[in-house]
């Protein structure tokens, strides 16, 4: 059923050039199915992930290399597809509103498409086929920050991005071929079950780090997410927010069970996420463009998911996966919000934006609880623990 899934975003990615001509900006209506579809379907398989499951879907590929079309989905997997498909189905809606008087489809074909691709990204088993996804995400990002191709600012992004991340993307397919030749196997499920030992292998874990890292804009690949903030306020919600800066935080939660022992993991961890939740925050207060502002902040908080995953222990995995399900939420609605501002006062400066909130205050409020969220702040509860009166009667 997952690769049924998949292809139907393809498929309507294929033909949205054409139902462009007919549609206009409504064709987002057809083309968020393909998201929902997957979402509602992921939904119904609930039961079955949360109480300890699995879903595999397997088909052969190269026989004599042992290498099959492999989907696996467990409760990570099961999240992250979550995340991508039900976000994915928001923001094509969002994205009828926004492309209104769209002429072409190019952007809403490649948003399509790549919302099929992270889903089988977050669900691929085999090294091989992930790796094929991977880089997918990697060519189709490069197309939707360079938007339109005759602004500087889009060429010079996407150059960017697809510059640093292809580099990592390199880093880490040398990282599958050590683990590879250690261990024989391209099942990602039974590499992490039964993890190699020795320095080859070592050294392949660290070098698909690298790869995780980089596709998350951790310090010292950072400067790249900031800058794709030239791509329209969907693509950077769903993108930069919910699904391709996602991928490296998935593939360090999935192998820090396995690789968090390997002498330089944890420390690289440990540094790295620190310097970048510290960075980040400080680059963030010193913006006025509430894009930037964002993206800064996510930049932050992806060092500080990267942080708590790549630690490797139980408890921080559960709150890492907390924190992941709880940014996708706030940051891409943070960045529809600023999109939603962007066009009805023309301008994305702090400085100039003054009353908005007065001015639409449902707006201001949805804004305000994304906010929360991403603050932490507490929320009270009627089942919170209050104190028991004394059982002993006065005399």
């Amino acid at each position: 059923m997952l690769y049924a899934l998949i292809a139907v975003h393809a498929i309507l990615g294929a033909f949205t050039p054409l139902m462009v001509k007919k549609l206009g900006a409504r064709v987002f209506y057809v083309l968020s199915i393909a998201p929902l579809a997957a979402a509602i379907w992921l939904t119904v398989q609930a039961p079955h992930i949360v109480s300890g499951g699995t879903y595999v879907e397997a088909y052969p590929w190269i026989p004599t290399l042992d290498v099959s079309l492999t989907l696996r989905m467990g409760l990570v997997q099961w999240v992250l597809a979550m995340i991508v498909t039900w976000i994915g189905f928001l923001v094509l809606l969002y994205s009828r509103w926004y492309f209104e008087g769209i002429t072409t489809g190019r952007s809403a074909a490649i948003l399509t498409v790549f919302a099929g691709t992270m889903l089988g990204l977050v669900t691929a088993d085999n090294l091989v086929l992930m790796f094929v996804f991977w880089e997918l995400t990697t060519v189709l990002s490069y197309l939707l920050i360079g938007h339109d191709p005759t602004r500087r600012a889009n060429r010079g992004a996407a150059q960017t991005a697809l510059i640093v991340t292809t580099s990592g993307g390199l880093a880490m397919l040398v990282g599958i071929v050590a683990v590879w030749s250690t261990t024989g196997n391209m099942s990602l499920a039974e590499i992490v079950a039964d993890p190699p030992k020795g320095t080859l292998a070592g050294i392949g874990a660290m070098l698909m780090l690298v790869g995780a890292l980089s596709k998350s804009a951790l310090v010292p690949f950072h400067f790249w997410l900031p800058g794709a903030m030239a791509a329209p306020t969907p693509i950077s919600a769903y993108l930069h927010a919910a699904a391709m800066v996602k991928a490296g935080v998935y593939l360090v939660a999935v192998l820090a069970p396995a690789f968090a022992d390997v002498p330089l993991w944890r420390p690289t961890v440990l540094i790295l996420g620190t310097v970048t939740m510290i960075l980040g925050g400080w680059r963030a207060l010193r913006q006025t463009d509430l894009k930037l502002l964002l993206a800064y902040g996510t930049v932050s908080q992806l060092g500080f998911m990267v942080l708590l995953l790549g630690v490797g222990t139980k408890a921080a995995a559960i709150a890492g996966l907390g924190m992941v399900i709880a940014h996708a939420l706030f940051k891409s609605t943070l960045f529809m919000c600023v999109g939603l501002i962007d066009h009805s006062a023309g301008t994305r400066d702090i400085r100039e934006l003054s009353g908005v909130g007065y001015r639409v205050p449902w707006l201001a409020i949805l804004g305000g609880l994304a906010a929360l969220s991403m603050a932490g702040m507490p929320r009270w509860s009627a089942s919170s623990p209050r104190r028991r009166p004394s059982s002993r009667s006065s005399t």
